[in-house]
């Protein structure tokens, strides 16, 4: 998969895309015929209650799963035709994932998680260790690189995730409930880093939330309901301005280095 030059070209077109589970009246349509494109450097927020499919689309989006019917171009290649291998190997180089849970080695430094990917991805250790140290370093977190997840707290550890997800320079981020385990201020921290990595190193991120003062942080708002998208509008729109008032300014990307 060649790697998408930043434009106005479509990073993600999804056409019609079904997903069922199961089959016969007890089959679980989790989602009914969704449509979405997303442009190279965008930031979009996938907003809906429990159940609403928000969740299967992200899972189908970093082809962990494979839809049941309809179309998913990534960066104009079409997703149903690769084999597994190249679906693993999609998902080691051309998409970052980020978790609630932060789903870091416990017995393993912050160093080593974020080598990991490069370790799959045939990266020499010495080029390893340089990306990592300067993924680190990005995120404030130089100091901490020889420290075990339970050394850190938990914006720490998100950082050491987002960095991971970083490793393989991969252009697409998708964080599903980022923030979900963190406090106030560490959750204000980790936004405004996504920001910085949207504005500044143009990464295109896709965002899972229930929150809309998390969606707030977004430029575009996507929001599912029983399987369809229901809403597609620019951030401005879709959160009251009481709301994004509450975003700070890029300045405010605290312990982000360039």
């Amino acid at each position: 998969m060649q790697r998408p030059v930043l434009g106005n070209e479509w990073l993600i077109d999804v056409r019609d895309l079904t997903k069922v589970y199961g089959d016969g009246p007890t089959a679980v349509h989790a989602l009914r015929g969704v449509s979405l494109r997303v442009r190279a450097g965008e930031f979009v927020a996938i907003m809906g209650p429990s159940g609403s499919g928000k969740s299967t689309f992200m899972h189908v989006l970093g082809c962990l799963d494979r839809p049941t019917s309809g179309s998913y171009r990534l960066a104009g290649e079409e997703v149903s035709r690769l084999s597994p291998d190249q679906l693993a190997l999609a998902r080691n180089t051309r998409i970052g994932f980020v978790f609630q849970s932060f789903n870091l080695l416990s017995r393993t430094t912050a160093l080593e998680n974020v080598e990991l990917p490069m370790l799959y991805a045939g990266v020499p250790r010495e080029e390893r260790l340089r990306r990592a140290r300067a993924l680190l370093d990005q995120m404030g977190l130089g100091e901490r690189a020889d420290h075990r997840p339970s050394e850190l707290s938990g914006g720490q550890q998100q950082r050491v995730a987002i960095a991971r997800a970083l490793a393989n320079g991969a252009p697409l981020l998708m964080a599903d409930e980022p923030t979900g385990n963190l406090d106030s201020t560490s959750s204000a921290d980790i936004l405004a880093l996504f920001r910085w990595l949207n504005r500044e190193r143009r990464i295109t991120i896709v965002l899972v939330t229930h929150d809309v003062t998390i969606a707030a942080w977004s430029d575009r708002v996507v929001t599912f309901r029983d399987g369809l998208i229901i809403g597609d509008r620019p951030v401005e729109e879709a959160v009251p301005a009481s709301v994004r008032a509450g975003v700070p300014s890029m300045a405010a990307a605290r312990g982000v280095r360039a």
